[in-house]
């Protein structure tokens, strides 16, 4: 039997850090959504009980490391299944870019098992199961707008953003999220102003939701790496209306309400950078 699954890159509209934790976590407050760039991933029962990834990537480990492969340990044991997967993953999100495409990849394979194996385990509980891997499995089991609270299990949905056209560009580095974590200090962060971004959402504003959109973790990532900096300003020069760092970087999106200026803004950035994309909002 064989089984495919998508797994969506997300955007954060807006993230802010709200303490540090006694177990080492950060409790955050997030609103993501889904845009129309994705792995693809193929699921296939093996007859021997053993779990086998493969992909095309030099970036990418394809063994325990990888959270996909982690995903299918958690989910086998959990259940207690003694059948073996082998998981070809195919990568369109880049890696370590903010876009959660690791976790992206790992609520795949969640939801592909769930399918492979016939278990009909609802979305609710393989997001529980997924939160124990990343703060973003949860979010990415479901793939639906949503603010994701505590360290990212607690989801509640939310009206899918107005229609609009992303931007995306992402300069040739990679951020460590753990890095960028690490030097948090909950006094120095400017908030952003995530009820503004709710009501946006609420009310389908696409211009209010341009103008709230922020990220606590700017300006860390910014002090680390400059030409992200540059890039916010060449979008925001460029006339996108909206724009912002998603996660914890470097990628940062700008967002159009028409094709024709988006457009326009694509063939601009591709001056500043080489990974520059136009896609849709999926929510």
């Amino acid at each position: 039997m064989l089984v495919m699954e998508k797994a969506p890159a997300k955007i954060n509209l807006s993230l802010d850090v709200l303490n540090k934790r006694d177990d080492g976590y950060h409790d955050v407050e997030m609103v993501m959504t889904t845009i129309d760039l994705a792995d693809r991933l193929e699921l296939r029962e093996l007859p021997a009980d053993k779990i086998q990834l493969s992909l095309e990537s030099r970036y990418v480990p394809s063994d325990e490391r990888n959270l996909a492969y982690k995903a299918a340990v958690l989910f086998k044991e959990t259940y207690k299944i003694n059948k073996g997967v082998h998981i070809r993953i195919d990568k369109s999100i880049p890696v370590s870019a903010g876009l959660a495409g690791g976790s992206a990849d790992a609520a795949a394979v969640l939801r592909g098992l769930n399918r492979l194996w016939q278990m009909d385990i609802p979305l609710t509980e393989l997001a529980d199961l997924g939160a124990q891997l990343g703060a973003d499995i949860a979010f990415c089991v479901h793939s639906k707008t949503a603010i994701a609270k505590g360290y990212g299990e607690f989801i509640e949905f939310l009206p899918a953003p107005p229609a609009c056209w992303v931007v995306i560009a992402r300069p040739d580095i990679g951020v460590s999220s753990y890095t960028v974590f690490d030097q948090i200090k909950i006094p120095e962060l400017e908030h952003p102003e995530t009820e503004k971004v709710l009501e946006a959402l609420y009310e389908g504003n696409f211009s209010k939701l341009c103008h709230h959109l922020g990220n606590a973790l700017e300006a860390i990532t910014f002090s680390m790496h400059p030409e992200v900096a540059k890039l916010k300003e060449a979008m925001q020069l460029a006339g996108a209306e909206g724009v912002m760092m998603s996660g914890s970087g470097p990628t940062v999106f700008g967002l159009m309400k028409h094709h024709r200026k988006a457009l326009r803004i694509y063939n601009s950035m591709r001056g500043f950078c080489k990974d520059v994309q136009l896609i849709r909002m999926l929510g």
